[in-house]
């Protein structure tokens, strides 16, 4: 039945765009328009970097050396650290790619998986404090706000989602004494490095090949939503799932006026934002908005992970099932950082004032992505400096 449905559905988008070929083209050049300039100069670096630090045996390091942290707090073991930093720093659908990476790996049990992709499939923190913040709602200070309790709601999801299928089998765990974690941890490093095998000049080659294989993936799906979206609203069933979400927006307490900035989020979270953005509604409404449809993500990113977990056996479910009560999550804890706790919000905010302009804007907004690449990339470093030692002394620390 799944399939049937599938079929025709696949065959009325393609009479629609029959139908209306200048409209899809423009679609799908906006689409790809926006996958060649923001996407893949934001998520390329990572994904790279990501892929040689698996490479070089990091995952392994943090597996052993984070799996008293990890295990307690999220049920899940210390290699999924790696996945936490990554979603927390780059945006979806990175952390899914990688959930996958450790569950082929034999790193995570599938229930693990299924719990590490509910709580670390976030929105870019560079999409949320430059363009939603800045280029949507033209303030800056609004940025934290946003990020502050959208990171918080799916922290939240990590603790609740601990519980999900617990009474499974977990993976291995070490039992390692506290003291001798460091040494465990560079052992499991050493050995993941002998297990891979590979140059380096292949590691890197074989990184930049992998990330931009997926990265076409996420570009073929942006450019199809973008035209899916498009023939929605010439179609008029944008309108038809407007209407069905209003009693949705009464019981979330949300404004029914919102019902077209949803229903576009629904689809697709940057069109959604954009639109809640230019609603006539008080700016604590839009807020409320705006982080539902974050949390929410939109189809479009519900598909890329859908891609990103196919080769597995991580089921689909949980993470639609997760997106929703991170949007509904995030909704109301806006309101709380916007209004009760917003002195401390600010106090976290740094030293740029919300006002700041030019020089000092750029340095408030690029300064947190380019500290996590700064980061990262110090990992990286760090990862070349133990292949290195290993060449040098295959017994160091043995």
């Amino acid at each position: 039945m799944s399939a049937t449905v599938g079929a025709i559905l696949v065959l009325l988008v393609l009479v629609l765009i029959i139908m209306h070929p200048l409209q899809a083209f423009q679609a799908a050049l906006s689409g790809l328009e926006a996958w060649w300039k923001i996407v893949v100069p934001a998520l390329l670096p990572f994904f790279i970097l990501s892929q040689l630090l698996m490479g070089l045996g990091i995952v392994h390091f943090l597996g052993v050396f984070l799996e008293p942290f990890m295990r307690p707090l999220f049920n899940v073991p210390g290699s999924a650290a790696f996945v936490v930093l990554m979603g927390y720093t780059s945006g979806a659908p990175l952390s899914a790619h990688l959930t996958a990476q450790l569950r082929s790996q034999g790193l995570l049990t599938a229930a693990e998986g299924e719990r590490l992709i509910c709580f670390t499939n976030n929105a870019s923190p560079l999409f949320m404090l430059g363009a939603v913040a800045v280029g949507m709602l033209h303030d800056p200070s609004l940025g934290p706000v946003i990020a502050t309790a959208h990171y918080a709601s799916n922290l939240i999801l990590g603790f609740l989602f601990r519980f999900y299928r617990r009474g499974e089998a977990s993976a291995p765990v070490a039992d390692t004494p506290l003291p001798h974690l460091p040494r465990r941890a560079w052992q499991a490093l050493l050995e993941a490095q002998r297990r891979d095998g590979r140059p380096l000049g292949q590691l890197l080659n074989d990184a930049v090949t992998r990330s931009f294989q997926v990265l076409l993936a996420v570009g073929g799906f942006i450019v199809l939503f973008a035209v899916v979206i498009r023939l929605a609203h010439l179609t008029g069933v944008a309108r038809w799932l407007e209407k069905g979400l209003l009693p949705f927006l009464r019981l979330l307490d949300l404004d029914t006026q919102s019902t077209s900035a949803v229903a576009a989020g629904v689809l697709e979270m940057t069109l959604g934002t954009k639109a809640a953005g230019e609603l006539p509604l008080a700016l604590s409404a839009r807020l409320a908005v705006i982080s539902f449809i974050l949390g929410w993500a939109g189809l479009s990113v519900h598909a890329q992970v859908a891609a990103m977990i196919s080769g597995t056996d991580l089921r689909l479910g949980p993470f639609i099932g997760a997106r929703l009560l991170h949007g509904i999550f995030a909704s109301k804890l806006v309101l709380f950082f916007y209004g009760p706790a917003q002195p401390v919000v600010r106090l976290l905010q740094g030293p740029f004032p919300a006002a700041a302009t030019g020089h000092a804007l750029w340095v408030y907004y690029a300064g947190f992505p380019l500290f996590t690449l700064l980061f990262f990339t110090s990992l990286t470093a760090l990862g070349l400096l133990f292949y290195t030692l290993l060449r040098r002394s295959k017994n160091y620390w043995s």
